[in-house]
Order: C-alpha cells, then structure tokens, then sequence
C-alpha cells in the first residue's frame, strides 16, 4: 500500500466528513466555529502521527533490506563452508562403508560358489549311490 494515496483519501475522508458536520450540526456559528478549531487541531495532530508512522515504516523497511543484502551472502557462503567441512569430514567413513560393502559382496559370492559346490557334490554323490 503507498502512503500517498491512503493519505489523500483520508485527507478527503476527513474533509467531506467535516463538509457533512458544517451543514448538518444545529449548533450556534460561535460554538460552530470552536468545535471546527478543535476538531481542525484533532485532525491536524492525527494527520502528524500517521506521517510518523508511515516514516517509522519507512525506515524500518529500508533498514531491514539493507540487512537482508549484507546478511545474505554472508549466510550463503557460511552454509557452502558448512557443506564442504561436511563432505571432507565424511570421506573418510564413505570409504570404510565402500570397503565394507565390497568385503561383503565377495563374502556373498564365495557363500554362493560354496553352496553350489555342495549341491553339485550332493547330486554326484547321489548319482554314485544310484548307479
């Protein structure tokens, strides 16, 4: 939302609300005129206190994007350094896994050329009984 155009509609607000007061109030011009100073002075102040804040946002907005910009590589180049360290500091224990596995596999392997030499054996020896 920008400021200026929330600020002219509550101007216009505030004028055609005072407008709608002048015409409709059933007062004397003197009591009139004394409430319109004081609401004047009401308004006035009003008006001073939303700049304020729209400037306190203002500034609080470009403060916080400043930071962003500085913050933001920072964190970028913390987080890479984090993921590097990160990969070195694994190597060493993804190397063991991989040995591990590789000593597994061949363990595996030499199970499956013993089994199938028993059964091989199992069947000759079955074979001789037969014959």
């Amino acid at each position: 939302m920008k400021a200026k155009p929330f600020l002219f509609g509550l101007a216009a607000g505030i004028v055609g609300g005072t407008i709608a007061v002048l015409f409709s109030t059933p007062q004397s011009g003197q009591q009139l005129r004394a409430n319109l100073r004081a609401n004047a002075e009401s308004t006035k102040d009003k008006l001073l206190d939303v700049k304020q804040q729209v400037d306190t946002v203002k500034h609080s907005v470009n403060s916080l994007t400043n930071e962003v910009k500085n913050n933001i590589p920072q964190i970028v180049n913390d987080l890479k350094q984090t993921i590097t360290t990160f990969a070195e500091e694994i190597e060493p224990s993804k190397n063991n896994l991989q040995q591990e596995i590789e000593a597994l596999q061949n363990s595996i392997n030499e199970i499956e050329k013993n089994v199938a030499q028993i059964t091989e054996n199992g069947k000759k020896s079955k074979e001789k009984v037969i014959d």
